[in-house]
């Protein structure tokens, strides 16, 4: 680990005596798994963990639910946590804005366990965000009307909750219309099945 020598501290910054840039501008063109691969180690720097293993619907879900018992420093049974995400969580009947409402709103839920206890179990810790964990993922691939292959996904307590498509280069001068930019965009919300953990994005 590197030693730093503070110069000045507040509440709000710290200036230290020393900065070593983790990253440079490179010269050369980029493909866009290059770009991809960077932007997982910007994050990487950053402190979010890259979770390989992260690769299915099944484990992104196993995934929350080990971040969630973290947060909220409790257990669930295997039935109540099947009951947590059927009745809450991720349930059928929600659609993509009531999803984004949980995050938004509604992210602190009263759980009745089976031993009758009631709990309030974070989605996210809004007022110490430093408690939340924050992981990125590579090339998700998800079903629905249309197969998607997400770029990065950024997760937060297992929730993905930032989708990022990267284009090279070479594509930056080419301004989409924006009848174009529309029907991607419908087919995008379209293909994302109401019924995944997914639509939370």
């Amino acid at each position: 680990m590197t030693e730093y020598k503070t110069i000045a501290e507040s509440n709000h910054f710290i200036v230290l005596d020393k900065y070593n840039r983790e990253w440079q501008v490179s010269e050369s063109y980029q493909s866009e798994a290059d770009l991809e691969k960077e932007l997982v180690q910007d994050l990487k720097n950053q402190g979010y963990e890259f979770r390989t293993d992260i690769s299915t619907p099944e484990k992104m879900l196993a995934n929350v639910r080990e971040r969630l018992q973290a947060l909220n420093a409790m257990q669930f049974s295997e039935g109540e946590w099947l009951r947590f995400v059927e009745t809450w969580l991720d349930k059928p009947s929600d659609t993509v804005i009531d999803k984004t409402r949980k995050i938004h709103d509604d992210y602190i839920h009263d759980f009745v366990f089976d031993d009758g206890h009631i709990q309030n179990i974070y989605l996210l810790d809004k007022k110490n965000i430093s408690r939340n964990k924050v992981e990125v993922i590579r090339q998700f691939e998800q079903a629905g009307t249309h197969s998607n292959r997400y770029d990065v996904t950024i997760l937060v307590n297992g929730l993905p909750l930032v989708q990022i498509e990267l284009k090279n280069e070479a594509l930056r001068f080419e301004k989409p219309s924006t009848k174009s930019t529309v029907i991607a965009k419908r087919v995008l919300i379209a293909s994302i099945p109401y019924s995944s953990i997914y639509s939370c994005l």
